[in-house]
């Protein structure tokens, strides 16, 4: 997203963003050519709350929900998906517990005291 998009919707008010958004579900249910009533249906909601929606006026999220379902849209709920972030101090942490060098290999025919088996 680039930071015109962003800035854009930011400086949009409620009022417009609903409108929006109601503008692309009401766009979306023409390009399934699906009327209003079998959306509504299918969704569980009323009809009324169908046209409240496509015009932008505020309706209860699931009833958003369900309607995004229906006309196979809940691929935008990607954007609310929360992605664990490691902070930059825990990362620092992390680098610096790497190992920056291999252990010394000792040759297989020496023995020190520490190797002595007891034999």
């Amino acid at each position: 997203m680039s930071d015109n998009t962003h800035k854009q919707w930011s400086e949009m008010s409620d009022k417009a963003l609903l409108q929006t958004i109601g503008s692309y579900i009401q766009s979306q249910r023409l390009n399934q050519n699906k009327t209003q009533a079998s959306v509504a249906a299918a969704a569980n909601v009323s009809r009324s709350t169908l046209s409240l929606l496509e015009r932008g006026e505020i309706v209860r999220i699931d009833s958003f929900i369900r309607v995004l379902r229906v006309l196979d849209l809940l691929h935008i709920m990607d954007a609310f998906t929360v992605q664990d972030e490691i902070s930059p101090l825990e990362y620092a942490k992390l680098k610096k517990k790497k190992r920056k060098q291999a252990s010394p290999i000792k040759p297989n025919n020496t023995t020190t005291d520490n190797d002595d088996l007891g034999w």
